[in-house]
């Protein structure tokens, strides 16, 4: 059946509809990854987007049961080039398009994705619409134009209560801002006993926890949409070591005194090259985030940039120059991407352990 995409700026793409037929409206970005079509329809951080993929072929080893990073996806459509109607793949169980009916999700397939990429990389991310053919281009235009993108996103994809991933490891309290579940599997590897709370959880709360460490999760939209999580790192910052992934490294940064700032089009993809500051090493890493932290906003916060992107020079890594803590942009649980980055969990383990091992040095001089 043929649908369209129609943009703000009054351009339409007209294609083929699959998955469910109903109008939904986002922001229309892009993403460069090769694969991993499911982890992308289902990572929270998408939560509010219209996602192009720009690699031309999707859905052709379907959808299986293990690579969903979060139960109910909130992606608000997929366009794509070509979809595959016929998966093949061991571990396929369903299509997508069956799939996208399943969860009431709407794509566009036929039309011509570089052209939508070229236009988003030139004017940066635009409103749009999936909708029929049976609309006035006009009044949708109109529409787009008045609207205001929604600005509680990470309450829309938080836990609405905490619950536990229980190991006989250390104690970490997982913030949940939209958390992929490929964080909360890495942390499982390494025998953490994993208590996920809230995004909205009091310093008070998680402190009560007896946490050996933090992490912030990743998450979607602007991180000062989320001014209870700055007053919680405020909370936490010193006590117990911490550490931060993507929404949850510009909440940190935003937490110490520094600005965040909208990307043109973001960074979302598979194939980013970062390097590490410390060790001159260069890792390709796995992103999905349309803010970044301000350089210069940095010479007032007690931060230290560890990671930059090679592609534009933004931030990719902070660490406290005082207090157990450090963050990245990029996603070292790749999931999917490439694993260069994996080992970073291990060097917050071993943060925990050292922090551990100067309080009992203190405890005993006292």
């Amino acid at each position: 059946m043929k649908r369209q995409l129609i943009l703000e700026d009054g351009t339409v793409f007209i294609g083929e509809g699959f998955g469910s037929d109903i109008e939904n409206t986002g922001e229309v970005i892009f993403n460069t990854s090769m694969t991993g079509y499911q982890e992308i329809i289902s990572d929270p951080s998408n939560c509010g987007h219209i996602v192009t993929l720009t690699y031309p072929l999707i859905g052709n080893y379907g959808i299986n049961r293990d690579d969903f990073e979060s139960i109910t996806p909130k992606i608000s459509g997929l366009i794509v080039n070509e979809v595959c109607d016929h998966p093949s793949n061991f571990r396929s169980q369903l299509s997508l398009d069956d799939y996208f009916k399943a969860k009431n999700i709407p794509g566009l397939s036929g039309i011509d994705t570089r052209k939508l990429t070229r236009m988003i990389r030139q004017y940066g991310t635009l409103k749009g619409t999936i909708c029929g053919l049976n609309v006035s281009v006009h009044d949708v235009v109109k529409q787009l134009n008045d609207m205001t993108l929604p600005t509680d996103l990470v309450k829309q994809v938080s836990t609405s209560s905490a619950y536990p991933s229980p190991g006989r490891g250390n104690r970490i309290v997982l913030v949940d801002f939209g958390m992929k579940h490929s964080i909360l599997h890495e942390l499982n590897k390494r025998d953490c006993d994993v208590i996920v709370v809230p995004y909205n959880t009091k310093a008070e709360e998680i402190l009560s926890l007896s946490p050996d460490g933090i992490v912030l999760s990743n998450g979607p939209g602007d991180p000062k949409d989320v001014p209870e999580a700055i007053e919680m790192i405020k909370g936490v910052l010193g006590k117990v070591p911490l550490f931060g992934v993507c929404l949850g490294h510009q909440l940190f940064a935003l937490a110490n005194g520094a600005e965040t700032e909208k990307m043109k089009f973001g960074h979302r993809g598979a194939n980013h090259p970062v390097k590490d500051l410390t060790t001159g090493k260069i890792a390709i890493t796995s992103q999905n985030h349309g803010y970044t932290v301000n350089k210069k906003s940095l010479e007032k916060a007690k931060l230290e940039v560890t990671h930059i992107a090679l592609n534009d020079d933004t931030v990719e890594g902070l660490r406290h120059l005082e207090y157990p803590a450090f963050t990245v942009q990029f996603h070292p649980e790749a999931s999917s991407g490439p694993d260069d980055t994996k080992s970073i969990f291990n060097d917050f383990l071993q943060m925990i352990e050292n922090f551990k091992k100067e309080g009992e040095e203190l405890c005993q001089n006292a």
